[in-house]
């Protein structure tokens, strides 16, 4: 297992999407989570991302961090 701290880039890479800045920002600027609806319930991530996500949170893993920034830009 990767230890370490990882950036929202690597955090894209690792999703299989775009991961450079522009990139990012387009996906942010496209999808948003409305209200109490869960990061890992979205209805665009593929079922082996949403998998990484909760198993990401689940298991406090080192990507927690990275994927709670991603969890808070999509609520903006």
């Amino acid at each position: 297992m990767e230890t370490g701290h990882h950036t929202l880039n690597d955090l894209f890479a690792q999703l299989g999407l775009g991961s450079d800045d522009t990139a990012i920002e387009d996906f942010l600027g496209r999808h948003h989570l409305a209200g109490e609806e869960k990061l890992t319930k979205a209805e665009f991530w593929s079922d082996s991302q949403r998998k990484f996500l909760h198993d990401a949170i689940v298991e406090d893993s080192d990507w927690c961090e990275v994927v709670d920034e991603l969890d808070a830009l999509l609520r903006h």
